[in-house]
């Protein structure tokens, strides 16, 4: 949960005459243990009309899970898993196994879970975060999403709370549009999530790889990284995920592999699949000393490759979605048009990336961001302050992001944005986050909630409200009102 959507208002600090105050914190929660809690926390809401919003575990970028003089539903605490050893749906169609979860399960726990019955489930490289939580609700991209697609191509079902108060499941056969609009249409929108049942896969071996490099000068770095760039498009193809930081460390940046994953793949054919770049690298005098280690199951091996960290700092941040077609020939003006945007921004900030497609692998019908299918590249840019800076300064480097996001935007005509992790001051926000799913996702928004009973800022159907806080920074410190 960001300090900077509280207003930085109560910051851990060694000043004892410092002050600390909610901010954007809610006034009341509901610490939900039962759907009839969640019901009875909705119901309130409505009828008296005070702000309703959702938390989870609180990973969530932009301020969703925040907003001052609100009741919160923390839902971190329905935590029950079940394994189902036959789940059918004919309509879907699936018959295989499959897991219900709380929304409050932790994606480690249920990599335990599935690692117990020998199976596999796609969750983020974040074990700490709610896997079935507004992760899965948004998308969710995947250290297995080069092999089966976003966390929210698995679900087979979800019990959701809806803004009347009803317990409804939403499937295939029942409140159809509720579930297209579940899958990839965000979180603290539709209701309150209890819990989701997601397909299992085989369990299988996988292999990653960590490194860190630099280079004897800035042009050789980037050389080196462009030799890694221009094979996105077979990495992922091969069915591997990579998570990468690119930190300007002058007067040479670094860059960093947190995790190169290579599920059903061994030690031997991963070395064989890196050797080309890294033969790259040697001829520019990089050197790289990379670990290897092989994981007989999934689950563990996500767990230990991928530990808690950090992720929320004094920054604003701005992700994009680069589209394969910018790839598909290395030598094209198209290709270095997009290397020449993309990597303007190293010396600007710590650059945060992942090479992954995620395939429509069972060809469904979702509200699933579209460009998420031509991806080859989610990165995130950010801008920065320091703690305590002004809201002069603040302000200046929000101009900045959104100055450097419409370069991006401009390179990447008709792409997207992830909207797990984006930027909360997106401009046109409809179409980066949502594109041609836009308005079939607010007219299933009208219908299930006429009376506006669950509001996140830009959210399906957030229009026409903002939260009006004291200064030009946009925090959930102020009350929620009609514009």
């Amino acid at each position: 949960l960001s300090p900077f959507y509280q207003g930085n208002t109560c910051l851990p600090t060694s000043n004892p005459n410092a002050t600390c105050t909610l901010g954007g914190y809610p006034s009341y929660v509901i610490k939900a243990t039962t759907v009839k809690q969640v019901q009875l926390g909705v119901n309130f809401a409505r009828n008296t009309g005070i702000r309703l919003i959702v938390k989870n575990t609180g990973h969530e970028f932009s301020g969703k899970s925040s907003g001052a003089g609100s009741l919160s539903i923390w839902t971190h605490n329905l935590n029950s898993i079940d394994y189902v050893a036959k789940f059918k749906d004919d309509v879907m169609p699936y018959n295989g196994p499959a897991f219900r979860g709380g929304s409050g399960v932790l994606a480690r726990d249920l990599y335990k879970a599935a690692d117990a019955q020998k199976l596999a489930v796609v969750g983020g490289e974040g074990q700490d975060v709610g896997i079935l939580g507004g992760y899965i609700l948004g998308g969710g991209h995947s250290p297995l999403s080069s092999i089966y697609g976003v966390a929210a191509d698995q679900v087979l079902e979800i019990k959701i709370v809806t803004p009347d108060g009803q317990f409804v499941i939403a499937s295939s056969t029942k409140n159809t549009d509720l579930f297209w609009a579940l899958r990839g249409g965000g979180g603290s929108t539709w209701g309150v999530v209890t819990s989701v049942t997601v397909r299992a896969h085989p369990g299988t071996q996988i292999t990653s790889v960590r490194f860190t490099f630099t280079a004897p000068s800035q042009a050789t770095f980037e050389k080196g990284v462009r030799a890694y760039w221009k094979r996105f498009i077979p990495y992922s193809d091969a069915g591997t995920y990579s998570y990468f930081f690119i930190i300007p460390t002058p007067p040479v940046s670094t860059f960093m592999m947190l995790g190169f994953v290579a599920p059903n793949k061994t030690t031997a054919q991963t070395t064989a699949l890196l050797k080309p770049w890294f033969d790259d690298l040697k001829a520019l005098n990089i050197q790289v000393s990379p670990t290897y280690k092989t994981y007989p199951l999934t689950g563990a091996g996500l767990i230990d490759t991928f530990p808690t960290e950090p992720v929320q700092g004094d920054a604003a941040i701005g992700s994009r979605l680069f589209p394969r077609s910018a790839w598909r020939d290395p030598d094209s003006a198209l290709f270095n048009k997009t290397w020449d945007v993309w990597s303007a921004a190293i010396p600007l900030g710590v650059l945060i990336s992942f090479n992954i497609r995620a395939p429509n692998v069972w060809n469904l019908d979702n509200a699933v961001l579209p460009a998420w299918r031509d991806t080859v590249l989610h990165t995130i840019q950010g801008s920065g302050w320091n703690a305590g800076a002004s809201a002069t300064t603040i302000e200046a480097a929000r101009a900045d992001l959104t100055a450097r996001q419409r370069k991006w935007k401009e390179a990447t005509p008709g792409a997207g944005a992830y909207l797990g992790e984006c930027d909360n001051e997106e401009e046109g926000w409809q179409e980066a986050f949502f594109g041609v799913n836009y308005e079939r996702l607010l007219g299933i928004k009208k219908k299930v909630d006429p009376e506006g009973v669950f509001w996140a800022k830009k959210a399906v159907g957030s229009e026409g409200m903002s939260v009006r806080s004291s200064g030009a920074i946009p925090d959930e410190n102020g009350k929620l009102c009609w514009d």
